[in-house]
């Protein structure tokens, strides 16, 4: 047959054949030299960041499960070994017990407070508004303002003898005057205000970029639908906006728990535990580093980090999960299975 095939057939089926030949080592080499590169280029940008992780995060939680388990003084290797004595003290002192309960408030609050306010806000700002560049400024202005001028500012304000209840009796409402600090009635409200005038400028930046990355043609097609602005952002905005407010509650859950620095200083070292303010971290640094018990202190780090940990790791599991499976794609080779 390829004696009478033409000279052309013949040169086609020879050119065929060479380049079915030569084509498979090509293919060869150019699929595996990307994949060393790719390996490569990961060890070279990851490896330094897995480095400082490792280093600065994973070494020092080992080490403060390793003191946890000694009555340590901070001086010298650890040789006093109290076994689970630290962690069955945390769980029965009624000291920590109360600053759980005062994070989980908080925790509580926090969402309450700051969620309905940021997305109001956030709606407000999305519009064609006057002004709105100065609204967006004005309202993120607190968030990058240092915790220690915030607990300052507000720690001298809020005294019974300051600048608030001064300006209360000025106006004529001098029986509102109060201890807002002091109280243990009010103490834990006073603290949820200035966290939620500290941190809603985070929210509503989330919020708002959640909000501009919604497309324009589902507002311009409800509109033609005949839809009012409160239709559409019922049955809209708020749904598109899901991941947005589930990756802010879990951003705002883990900062609750670890809650420290405006505690620490508006209440200072003792008065947050009388005031009904403490926090998990404020008793970790009252009990451990203050009293000298840096074992006992590391303990309590430990049980921080855990139910963080726990907390976090739920929340990833039945909220964040319907957002991460849409955004990891499968590799190559693993779609056709």
């Amino acid at each position: 047959m390829a004696e009478n095939s033409s000279p052309v057939e013949r040169s086609s089926t020879m050119t065929a054949g060479v380049r079915g030949y030569s084509a498979a080592p090509a293919v060869g080499v150019r699929a595996r030299r990307p994949a060393w590169r790719q390996r490569f280029e990961i060890v070279v940008l990851a490896g330094p960041a897995v480095l400082m992780f490792v280093t600065f995060v994973i070494v020092p939680v080992f080490m403060a499960a390793y003191y946890g388990f000694f009555r340590w003084k901070g001086f010298g290797p650890p040789t006093d070994f109290a076994g689970l004595q630290n962690y069955r003290i945390i769980l029965t002192d009624p000291l920590f017990l109360h600053a759980l309960e005062h994070n989980a408030f908080i925790v509580v609050m926090s969402l309450v407070m700051q969620g309905p306010v940021a997305i109001g806000f956030a709606l407000l700002l999305n519009q064609n508004i006057l002004g709105r560049s100065l609204i967006r400024v004005l309202i993120f202005v607190p968030y990058v303002i240092s915790e220690v001028i915030v607990g300052t500012g507000w720690g001298l304000m809020l005294q019974y003898t300051g600048a608030f209840n001064d300006l209360l009796q000025k106006i004529g409402l001098g029986a509102l005057k109060f201890d807002w600090i002091a109280n243990p009635n009010v103490a834990i409200w006073t603290l949820m205000v200035i966290i939620s005038w500290k941190y809603l400028g985070f929210a509503v930046i989330l919020m708002l970029a959640g909000m501009q990355s919604i497309p324009d043609e589902l507002y311009e097609a409800a509109a033609i639908d005949g839809a009012s602005f409160w239709r559409i952002q019922r049955w809209i905005t708020l749904p598109l906006l899901g991941p947005t407010i589930r990756v802010w509650a879990f951003l705002s859950i883990i900062g609750s728990l670890q809650l420290f620095d405006l505690v620490y200083i508006i209440w200072g070292q003792y008065v947050s535990a009388t005031a009904g303010t403490s926090t998990m971290a404020t008793y970790m640094v009252l009990e451990g580093r203050l009293a000298g018990n840096y074992g006992y202190g590391n303990a309590v780090a430990v049980v921080i980090f855990l139910i963080s940990l726990v907390i976090a790791l739920v929340y990833q599991r039945f909220v964040l999960r319907r957002d991460t499976e849409g955004a990891l794609t499968s590799a190559p080779g693993k779609e056709a299975n």
